[in-house]
């Protein structure tokens, strides 16, 4: 199902990339798009890819995939548009929400850069909203052995 944006002033807004962008001007929020013209492409290619793989992708198979192309991403970024965030990581971070509640601890450590940048996203002031909290700090044990 597509999202629909009914407002006071003009036809109403469709579709989750169009809308989001909308509420980020409202928002005078504008840098959450991107400063550069090359940073404002990377932000609309990964919300691209959020609308058409991660809401598409349903399957196990899909899931692994998403995960991987993720994590390579990553593997040298804080965040997806590389050192700045922005709404590509925030609406990634719903649309993957549902994946991460699910992985196993060894899931979780074989996707790190994922984990590391999920981990980071959720405690990013005002994001989480009402999703629960994702846990991946393993219990450590330590031996009384001095």
């Amino acid at each position: 199902q597509v999202p629909v944006l009914q407002t006071n002033n003009g036809p109403g807004l469709t579709g989750l990339m169009t809308i989001a962008a909308h509420l980020v001007r409202q928002a005078k929020k504008d840098q959450l798009l991107g400063s550069t013209a090359e940073e404002k492409a990377v932000v609309q290619q990964w919300l691209e890819y959020r609308v058409t793989r991660v809401n598409g992708g349903s399957s196990k198979e899909d899931t692994r995939i998403i995960l991987k192309d993720l994590n390579m991403h990553l593997e040298d970024k804080v965040y997806l548009a590389g050192n700045i965030f922005t709404l590509a990581d925030i609406l990634m971070y719903y649309g993957l929400h549902r994946i991460m509640v699910d992985l196993t601890v060894q899931e979780k450590e074989k996707y790190l850069n994922v984990s590391r940048w999920f981990n980071h996203i959720q405690h990013y002031p005002g994001v989480r909203q009402h999703l629960s909290n994702v846990v991946f700090i393993k219990n450590r044990l330590y031996t009384n052995a001095h």
